[in-house]
């Protein structure tokens, strides 16, 4: 099936009401950029800053606005919030100078990385692979030592395999 639609792209959708004010049709469909969407919202920001702590203040306020809609069950407004969070989200990538187009590439061979570590946890040892080799472990001694091997792993982002418990 063909898409028009490219990876890497974000497509703002223009919508126009008809003369009746009771249908909405789709005007145009805008393709842009991750580096050219940041500019735009640069550009239409509601507050000024240069300061990343500011910055990255209001992006987490956005975020936390948003998980309280949720847990409200108001699901359209923590909608509203996380689409308000990515433009905050935006602007502190380009107040901090970070490439959005580069850090995306930068996420996706790091989470690549973490899918080739699996922790495998033995009887009475833990043992750390990665790409299925033998990378290293210790023994367990108690329930202390395995609650801590498991935070490690998460930590890590292993995958966590219990062969014997």
């Amino acid at each position: 099936m063909f898409s028009p639609y490219r990876p890497g792209f974000f497509y703002l959708i223009i919508l126009t009401k008809d003369k009746y004010y009771n249908l909405l049709f789709i005007k145009r469909v805008v393709e842009v950029e991750l580096k050219k969407a940041m500019e735009l919202i640069w550009e239409n920001r509601k507050y000024e800053t240069q300061d990343p702590k500011e910055a990255i203040s209001h992006l987490n306020e956005e975020v936390a606005e948003s998980l309280k809609a949720l847990m409200r069950g108001e699901t359209s407004k923590a909608k509203r919030e996380l689409e308000d969070a990515l433009s905050c989200l935006f602007i502190a990538l380009r107040v901090m100078e970070i490439d959005p187009e580069e850090a995306v590439n930068r996420q996706i061979a790091q989470m690549r990385k973490r899918q080739g570590r699996t922790m495998i946890f033995k009887r009475d040892r833990v043992e750390i692979y990665v790409d299925g080799e033998l990378k290293g472990g210790w023994s367990l001694g108690c329930e202390e030592d395995i609650k801590e091997a498991e935070k490690i792993a998460k930590e890590f982002g292993c995958h966590i395999i219990y062969e014997e418990k």
